[in-house]
């Protein structure tokens, strides 16, 4: 059987790993301030090879957006897999809309303590990573919502197919997934 680490390090943040996929997921919101508005993402990222597997891009950080990235990455597991899905303690993660959800496909909900960002430290460096690479240094004037949600979500689809990363051999979370006969 894979093993699953959830383990709290000597400063008490957790610490995530699967040996397989659809084992220990994690998510945040993360909030992107551009002069047209805001826009909010929600990604489930995948602790086994940190491939974004799901995400949701709103203008309002509402239970809808968090909802459907989780029903997307639900729609891709397979028989028998319920995994742990991390998140922090935002009120998305309270309504009985995503403790239905989870239920219903029999996640094992996990969640950070109150005021504790380094327990979801894995899932805010997306984040952290996201506005580097994408966002920060860019001038957003004159992009519409519409266009930036765009822009973010084709980002997204490149980070998960093309991206690649030093710790999966310089492959990118799909082709390692291909590679290893995990994903067609």
């Amino acid at each position: 059987m894979p093993r699953t680490t959830l383990l709290r390090g000597a400063n008490g943040a957790h610490h995530f790993g699967a040996d397989a996929p659809n084992e220990v997921w994690i998510t945040h919101v993360t909030k992107f301030r551009i002069p047209a508005g805001k826009a909010y993402l929600s990604p489930i990222v995948d602790c086994f090879d940190g491939m974004p597997i799901s995400w949701s891009i709103s203008c309002s950080p509402d239970a809808e957006m968090a909802n459907s990235s989780l029903l997307g990455a639900c729609s891709q597991l397979g028989e028998g897999e319920h995994p742990i899905v991390h998140s922090d303690c935002g009120c998305h993660y309270r309504w009985p809309g995503w403790i239905g959800i989870c239920s219903e496909y029999g996640l094992r909900r996990s969640m950070s303590r109150k005021g504790s960002s380094p327990d979801n430290a894995r899932a805010e460096g997306l984040s952290r990573r996201l506005k580097v690479e994408f966002f920060y240094g860019c001038d957003w004037t004159g992009v519409t919502m519409e266009r930036f949600m765009e822009l973010l979500d084709e980002y997204l689809v490149w980070y998960r197919d093309e991206k690649i990363k030093s710790d999966l051999g310089y492959r990118s979370p799909m082709q390692y997934r291909k590679d290893l006969g995990l994903a067609a």
